[in-house]
């Protein structure tokens, strides 16, 4: 059964926004999950303003409480994992084997910050002078708003709103429209978990309105913090928006991500890899596998045994046993179908018995969901794809993937970097010096060896440069950094004004010693 979910301010649910928009499971697309009112740019600066205001009894409270707070939505996390797992299947189509392991990086995410309450440290720094101490301390900033996609509705958003409440901000969260449910959900389990009214604010809103009232909150002072996962264009647009206001946002955008096949690599497992990160979530995921670049001396075996490995993976009804399920929503539907576009004659194409929608007039065998009601497509694989065609230059968040040939390992950290991504890369080799080669040279935040290029974990630094992002960082202790400000301070004791630099003691030396 659906139902209707509204913006939550300030724990208050009466805000009824004018536009209608209808989640439905992707499956299944005549299945409605929730009907979602949308509010207007009016709506997002108020739960700033109700932000703003409960911001600052938050903070007092000692920072081991809090994460106590964030230890009880693990616990929360953990009693509804199944639940919240079925729950993204129907609203986006992830298979459930998916789902499971994003609730558990939810509650992975909630473990690692719960001690971090009792590890804000600062520092007690010695001073150049007698009788006076320094200190260092981290603050929170203040009231942060998160934007955020839907293709990891639980897991994706708590690399945010975990650390940035532990650390003693307010938040206030704009999730994609169509996991408005997986949102509602995540809000309730914080809301039960401890965490008090005004403090997590979840906004439903469209993309034009969140912006302009993104814009309308950061001119009124009510924003000191913009994280936001999505599309390297719309991150351009949030980045110039906060420099305008000396902000730096935390933004996770975009990939071309490259996976480089050596000629020494296992080829099973290079296969293996890659099938997974192409084809994961359809394909639409930050960072799926853009190209593969393979030596020339394996490329042909490559691409038979990927084709093969494509051909026999079982895609469908996403409460089974599939690769991937449906494409998230009839929108990124119609993208992967204009990107399709770009393959070209000079492209060859393996992987399915049909390119576009799985349907009766462009079936695919084994087909384990209903093609008529579901957005289920084609795995597609391209050979042929360099530099300057639109499919290796660009993201193509869907179940496609290019195949690129390489000569030297040079060329291929070149092929790599090429689009300008930098979020995520891979390396499949047994050869430790192709290994730190690689490492050295690849523009990417995160690399990976003889693995796919998808996957995190709770506790390493997750992000990207170039178009994947501005150098920030989620997850760790390296996020602790997006959602603290350093405070220094120094205090004299010594009952006189002592100046830096000026009433420092000296010791004379003797340089011009010599030993004998």
């Amino acid at each position: 059964m659906s139902r209707t979910i509204r913006s939550i301010v300030g724990g208050d649910r009466s805000f009824d926004g004018a536009r209608m928009f209808r989640s439905t499971n992707p499956a299944r697309t005549d299945e409605l999950v929730a009907e979602v009112r949308l509010s207007d740019e009016r709506g997002f600066v108020a739960a700033c303003r109700t932000a703003r205001d409960a911001q600052r009894s938050w903070a007092d409270v000692p920072a081991p409480v809090r994460g106590e707070v964030i230890a009880n939505v693990g616990r929360l996390v953990h009693t509804n994992a199944e639940r919240l797992a079925r729950l993204i299947v129907q609203e986006v189509g992830k298979p459930l084997k998916e789902a499971r392991g994003e609730v558990q990086e939810l509650a992975d995410t909630c473990a690692f910050f719960l001690g971090e309450g009792r590890r804000l440290y600062g520092q007690t720094v010695p001073s150049e002078m007698p009788d006076k101490q320094l200190f260092t301390f981290r603050d929170p900033v203040g009231v942060a708003a998160v934007i955020t996609a839907g293709n990891f509705p639980v897991a994706v958003p708590s690399w945010y709103i975990v650390p940035a409440l532990l650390c003693g901000n307010a938040v206030v969260w704009k999730p994609a429209e169509y996991a408005a449910a997986c949102a509602e959900a995540v809000y309730e389990l914080f809301a039960h978990a401890g965490v008090p009214s005004g403090v997590f604010n979840v906004v439903y809103a469209a993309g034009r309105e969140t912006f302009t009232g993104l814009t309308d909150a950061l001119e009124a002072g009510l924003v000191d913090k913009v994280g936001f996962t999505g599309s390297s264009e719309v991150g351009v647009r949030i980045g110039e928006l906060c420099g305008r206001h000396l902000q730096s946002p935390c933004l996770e955008l975009g990939g071309k991500n490259p996976m480089v096949v050596t000629e020494d690599a296992d080829l099973g497992q290079a296969v293996e890899g890659a099938l997974f990160s192409a084809f994961g979530t359809a394909g639409q995921r930050c960072t799926s596998l853009g190209t593969a670049i393979v030596h020339e001396s394996v490329v042909s075996d490559f691409i038979r045994l990927f084709d093969e490995a494509a051909r026999a993976a079982v895609i469908g009804d996403p409460t089974g046993d599939v690769l991937y399920g449906p494409m998230l929503d009839e929108k990124f539907a119609q993208s992967h179908e204009k990107h399709l576009e770009w393959i070209g004659a000079a492209h060859s194409l393996h992987g399915s018995s049909g390119i576009g929608r799985i349907g009766p007039d462009n079936p695919r065998a084994g087909l384990t969901g209903d093609a008529e009601r579901g957005l289920y497509y084609h795995p597609v694989i391209v050979s042929g794809v360099r530099p300057g065609d639109a499919l290796f230059d660009n993201e193509t968040f869907g179940p496609l993937v290019g195949v690129t040939p390489y000569r030297s390992l040079d060329e291929a950290i070149e092929l790599a970097n090429a689009p300008g991504y930098g979020l995520s890369s891979s390396i499949y080799t047994v050869d430790p010096a192709k290994v730190f080669r690689f490492r050295r040279r690849i523009r990417a935040g995160m690399v990976s060896v003889n693995n796919s290029t998808s996957g995190a974990e709770a506790h390493l630094p997750f992000g990207g440069n170039g178009k994947s992002g501005n150098g920030s960082r989620q997850s760790g202790q390296w996020v602790l950094d997006q959602f603290t400000r350093w405070q220094a301070m120094n205090w004299d004791y010594s009952g006189r004004l002592q100046k830096a630099q000026m009433d420092v003691a000296t010791v004379e030396p003797d340089l011009g010693y010599q030993l004998g």
